[in-house]
């Protein structure tokens, strides 16, 4: 076995694996090559070389986020380490474990002039959970901070930096190991397991007769047994939403927030307004039903969530630290079903909505909805689907999924940086057939994770090309002006053609329905190697044929 010289290497190579983090994403350079020669050497590790950071750290995300490890990314000094950053954002707020080992030069060389030298330590401290500034030398406190840090990443799922100085010779190796690192396994902690107070909470529970069940992205398929899920289907006081990303289903729950509610004046909105809202789960996707709820705010607010609760209403009154599967199998033994009209009065409105979209998607032209409606139909069962942010998303929130697929958004902090890259990984991280939706902008801004060696041969793109920010033509505000479409809708006449030629993958392309079936069809059927099916819609009518939607619901 070849180990690296330096023996502070040496110790965060062998904590790791005694953790088991083998998962380890290398960004090339010169002053990480101690980790790099220790993980690559070492075949009890998996490791991936992913040139650009950025990428690097989203592709290590989409692997943490199917796998629901740790996974690490390593990288040189400098500015590399910045650009780990809109990763660790995301992998804070979507509570994923994700570890950032990075090099640096000794305290002695920073802020003295030195090539690729930057101040390192606590550099992501307002967006992680733990940050671990180790000393030059290999030490017990050291490798107590390597064990805090991956401790912290498992138990409060997300992101932490070890920040690791090594002076030159960079590149030394020996045979034999010179450290025999500490290694510590903390106690599981994540709060109370039990609900305090609970005959309070059963009091609220069955005298209330409007309950609302607000679930948000979920990284893990049933999450909650089908057994509370069908409780609450039976229960007629409890009105389920569920957003796309949830990756939880009943035929009575509603997934179409915004096909429910866009339409509703005053006085449906009364009728939905809750005496007690349960939420669970990530962020919301749908403005509509956070500005809903910020205006007809609960009586009751419970968050249930073993690490945090955001108080996104404005109405938050208990936030139960544990897991909503553990919440629901106490609770619901002890409550009965109240009578209430509330289900039956919002099932019907929802019903007729259903009825609606389908009248309405059978009639409009080739457009993004329509792509988006046919896109999603044809996806293989029992496949994960990805999506990008921005205007995808939202989209395929009005459309219904198969409750087969899992599906998985960066709504963390939801940005379009890291969408191709994350899905890539998460293809990688996972034995599914996995196909990614996006937009023209989201994928052009993260055309590097192409870049990339380990795309699997039935991994599908399908990007959806309207020439720009089809987003900013939905959102109130929208002129048709040079300043818009330069500054805002960042209008463009780009394709996919040659990068999928430089990355030698498969290329298609639809501008009509016709040649969408057709080429849907022939991206499935080849899988020799990753594809991109590229599809042109009208920029200009996109967002007519949206917001005709909304009207023609009531």
């Amino acid at each position: 076995m070849i180990y690296p010289k330096i023996a502070l290497a040496q110790s965060i190579i062998e904590i790791c694996l005694a953790k088991g983090i083998t998962n380890i994403i290398i960004s090339p350079g010169s002053r990480n090559a101690p980790l790099t020669i220790g993980f690559a050497q070492n075949p009890d590790f998996t490791c991936y070389s992913i040139a650009d950071e950025r990428c690097a750290a989203f592709f290590a995300l989409g692997i943490a986020q199917q796998t629901k490890l740790p996974t690490a990314v390593v990288c040189t000094s400098g500015s590399a380490l910045l650009n780990y950053y809109p990763a660790v954002a995301e992998a804070f707020y979507s509570q994923i474990p994700l570890i950032v080992i990075s090099a640096d030069r000794p305290q002695s060389k920073i802020d003295i002039g030195d090539g690729q030298t930057i101040r390192q330590e606590n550099v992501f401290q307002n967006h992680s959970v733990f940050n671990a500034n180790l000393t030059e030398d290999a030490s017990v406190e050291n490798d107590l901070k390597i064990n805090k840090a991956i401790e912290t990443a498992i138990l409060q799922k997300g992101p932490v930096h070890i920040n690791a100085p090594f002076e030159e010779p960079l590149y030394e190796t020996v045979s034999e190991l010179s450290v025999e690192p500490k290694i510590i396994h903390s106690e599981e902690i994540l709060g109370t397991k039990i609900i305090e107070n609970i005959d309070d909470v059963v009091s609220v529970w069955n005298t209330s007769k409007r309950k609302l069940i607000l679930i948000g992205g979920i990284n893990e398929a049933n999450s909650v047994s089908k057994e509370i899920l069908e409780n609450f289907a039976k229960d007629p006081s409890i009105v389920v939403l569920t957003e796309t990303t949830s990756n939880l289903h009943d035929p009575s729950f509603i997934n179409s927030i915004d096909s429910l509610i866009t339409p509703f004046d005053d006085c449906d909105f009364k009728e939905l307004e809750p005496e007690v809202l349960i939420t669970f789960g990530g962020m919301i996707v749908s403005k509509r039903i956070k500005a809903f709820l910020r205006k007809y705010k609960p009586a009751h607010h419970w968050h249930i969530d073993t690490l945090r609760a955001y108080d996104t209403f404005n109405a938050l009154s208990k936030h139960f630290v544990m897991e909503a599967q553990d919440f629901f199998k106490e609770l619901l033994p002890k409550t009965t079903f109240v009578s209430s009209k509330y289900f039956s009065k919002i099932d019907k409105i929802y019903d007729l909505r259903k009825i609606r979209k389908q009248e309405y998607l059978r009639k409009i032209r080739f457009s993004d909805f329509k792509v988006f409606e046919k896109v999603i139909e044809s996806l293989p069962k029992n496949s994960q689907l990805q999506i990008s942010n921005s205007s995808a998303i939202r989209y395929a929130q009005l459309i219904d999924i198969d409750p087969s697929i899992e599906v998985f958004c960066n709504r963390g902090t939801s940005g379009i940086d890291g969408s191709t890259s994350t899905a890539i990984g998460a293809a990688v991280g996972n034995s599914k057939q996995t196909v990614f939706i996006t937009g023209d902008i989201g994928f052009l801004y993260d055309s590097n994770a192409l870049w990339n060696s380990y795309i699997p041969k039935n991994f599908k793109i399908i990007l959806i090309n309207n020439g720009g920010g089809g987003i900013f033509r939905i959102l109130p505000g929208h002129e048709e002006k040079p300043v818009f479409n330069t500054y805002f809708e960042t209008s463009h006449q780009l394709t996919a053609e040659h990068l999928a030629k430089m990355y030698s993958l498969n290329y298609l392309t639809a501008n009509d329905v016709p040649s969408l079936e057709k080429n849907i069809a022939a991206l499935y059927n080849e899988n020799d190697i990753p594809g991109i099916l590229e599809v042109f819609t009208p920029t200009f009518e996109n967002d007519v044929v949206l917001k005709q939607y909304f009207k023609e619901l009531i």
